[in-house]
């Protein structure tokens, strides 16, 4: 991981064509008293969705891994090369200094805390000595930051009051064989600017106590107005398990719930359209994915979960042991028919003679949940993506589902953190495609590529998405 090259952080705000090169200020003040209106993942409120994509591996003034998040501005044709921003602990307005291994970007949560109208950016490492950063939403694109006492956290309505709240898990991930383990802490929104919640509640349970959290998200199962949580925890000697936590009525934030076992990430979606979150797990030991269907009562009983592969009738490919399709998930409308769709990553997928060049495939929802019918599957070899496949590249070890352009159908965004290795390097350049959505489905006639190269950013083995907003 010891890199030679360093390179000096730098925000770069390209907003509307007008460039301005510099640091971000800091931004003083509250939002209003109000409910906010904000479209979910609108980091500058003008009614487009924005992605986030972390490069926590990345070189930041000399230091290898100190890591930073580039936020990509979505607007009426989609993402450009002209409208982002670039954040690291070198940017003016974000608290702290470069740390060497902090892996600054590693995760990432999304929630307008201060209620202005425009959602705000959490960016989270894996180091348990630093803190994670509110990067608040502004007009001319997030600007100014405060320190929260976590690693990572992830934001929702979690008490049902219609502000966001914030959990913050206190804790990092073990460089050994031991977690760490995690303090968990429940703010109450709206969060002021000076990073003060109106209210702290303890979470609620124990069991995350022992173990490192690494990721996160959030939806409501049962459909009682409040937000739940779901987890991905380092378990120690090298393995991961997950954990479902319903949100309370009153006492502790949460009640540990049984869920779909599986180690790799985690998405909320209602894929069946009956007003309840479904719980969609990654298995990528297995290379399939888990969806457990919420109801009234919380998640239905383990015997109607439902298991989805490339073995799957409908699902391009075939299941591999090395594919690790799971290992990456998110859920989305794609198609804009009222049921949510899921993209599963595979990054160690095998094409030919390429081993991990890797693969996304898109599931498509519906009145019976979720469906093998109808699924597509991109590679770098497919017609209309840019690129070509590469050993190693491990296009789909991450995913998104936002609208983009703002056309009521959600685009795909899959990362290949691998993409551009040196030979011999233990991590890439990285790179992003973003492929629209369209009433049939991912479609590639509009297809976008970008890396660090193309932002303006710090570059040798950046690992440019390795996390997605």
């Amino acid at each position: 991981m010891s890199n030679s090259r360093s390179y000096r952080a730098w925000s770069v705000p390209l907003i509307a064509g007008v460039l301005a090169l510099g640091g971000i200020p800091a931004l003083a003040g509250s939002a209003a008293a109000a409910e906010s209106k904000a479209v979910q993942d609108d980091f500058n409120g003008d009614g487009y969705k924005d992605l986030a994509v972390g490069a926590p591996i990345a070189t930041i003034g000399g230091k290898r891994g100190a890591g930073y998040v580039t936020v990509m501005y979505g607007g009426p044709h989609g993402l450009t090369k002209d409208g982002r921003t670039i954040i690291s602990r070198s940017t003016s307005g974000i608290p702290g200094d470069p740390a060497a291994g902090e892996n600054f970007g590693y995760q990432l949560s999304t929630g307008d805390l201060d209620g202005d109208g425009r959602t705000d950016l959490i960016i989270g490492q894996a180091d348990s000595n630093r803190d994670a950063v509110v990067v608040w939403g502004a007009k001319e694109g997030l600007s100014g930051g405060v320190s929260v006492p976590a690693a990572t956290t992830q934001a929702g309505d979690f008490d049902g009051d219609s502000w966001p709240d914030l959990v913050l898990f206190r804790g990092g991930r073990a460089p050994g064989d031991d977690p760490l383990g995690t303090e968990a802490t429940v703010w109450r929104g709206p969060i002021s600017r000076d990073g003060k919640p109106t209210a702290t509640q303890e979470f609620g349970s124990t069991k995350v106590e022992p173990f490192d959290v690494m990721y996160a998200a959030a939806g409501d199962v049962n459909g009682d107005g409040r937000d739940d949580l779901a987890l991905t925890v380092y378990t120690g000697d090298g393995g991961v398990g997950s954990q479902l936590y319903l949100a309370n009525a009153s006492g502790g934030g949460f009640t540990y719930a049984d869920s779909p076992a599986g180690s790799g990430q985690v998405a909320f979606g209602d894929v069946n359209g009956d007003g309840f979150g479904d719980v969609v797990r990654g298995v990528p030991n297995d290379s399939s994915v888990t969806v457990a269907l919420g109801s009234a009562s919380g998640l239905k009983p383990a015997s109607t979960w439902k298991s989805y592969s490339q073995d799957t009738e409908g699902v391009p490919g075939g299941k591999e042991e090395d594919d690790r399709f799971g290992d990456a998930v998110t859920a989305g409308d794609v198609n804009n028919d009222g049921y949510a769709d899921v993209a599963v990553g595979s990054p160690g997928e095998k094409l030919g003679d390429k081993q991990g060049a890797g693969m996304v495939n898109v599931l498509y929802g519906g009145r019976g949940g979720l469906t093998g019918t109808g699924s597509q599957g991109f590679t770098q070899d497919t017609d209309g993506v840019p690129g070509a496949a590469e050993a190693g590249d491990n296009f789909g070890d991450a995913v998104s589902v936002l609208d983009i352009n703002g056309n009521g159908y959600a685009d795909l965004a899959a990362a290949a953190a691998g993409e551009n290795r040196a030979e011999g390097a233990n991590a890439g350049e990285g790179a992003v495609w973003s492929l629209r959505g369209r009433p049939t489905g991912i479609v590639t006639d509009a297809a976008f590529t970008f890396g660090p190269r193309t932002v303006g950013a710090p570059v040798d083995r950046a690992t440019f998405g390795g996390s997605l907003s």
